[in-house]
């Protein structure tokens, strides 16, 4: 399943709590989650960003604490996909669990700018970028991880399992 959206740009070294602020973990409500999305790197983000938008950043992206929150938050907040240049490992597999595609991109941020529009398709491992009309190669999700993501997740994926 494609995801398509607006491109919003961050940098490296972003953390969970600049991704969801400690402040705000008292909850699990993923919409008071989503207002503060990305609020400590860009407090305007949860005003802009639209359902299926596409976060791109740079290196070791979800760095820090091991909070769920944080890949939660993206996900509710509307991304349909996290484009970096490398992930922060707990990062990576929370985003996994919960559902959220996250693809890793060499010069995500010299590819990719501010308001283009991508489309990323992870069964096929293409990124295209429609308003620079490049494509860009990248490891695509083995059929497991294809089958968390399409679930909604590791949870629903198990759910599913079981019933079948």
């Amino acid at each position: 399943m494609p995801h398509k959206g607006k491109a919003h740009i961050f940098g490296d070294d972003i953390n969970t709590d600049e991704i969801i602020p400690a402040r705000y973990l008292h909850t699990t409500d993923r919409h008071e989650l989503a207002s503060h999305c990305m609020e400590d790197a860009d407090k305007d983000f949860a005003k802009r960003v639209k359902a299926g938008d596409i976060i791109v950043a740079g290196k070791n992206f979800g760095c820090g604490s091991s909070r769920e929150h944080a890949p939660i938050a993206i996900k509710a907040a509307g991304v349909s996909c996290v484009i970096a240049e490398s992930f922060a490992r707990i990062f990576f597999r929370n985003a996994i669990n919960i559902g959220l595609p996250i693809i890793e991109l060499e010069k995500a941020r010299e590819r990719i700018k501010k308001g283009d529009s991508i489309i990323v398709d992870t069964s096929s491992g293409i990124v295209k970028n429609i308003t620079r009309r490049q494509s860009y190669k990248v490891e695509k999700y083995p059929p497991f991880m294809q089958k968390i993501i399409k679930s909604g997740g590791l949870m629903e994926f198990i759910k599913k399992r079981k019933l079948s």
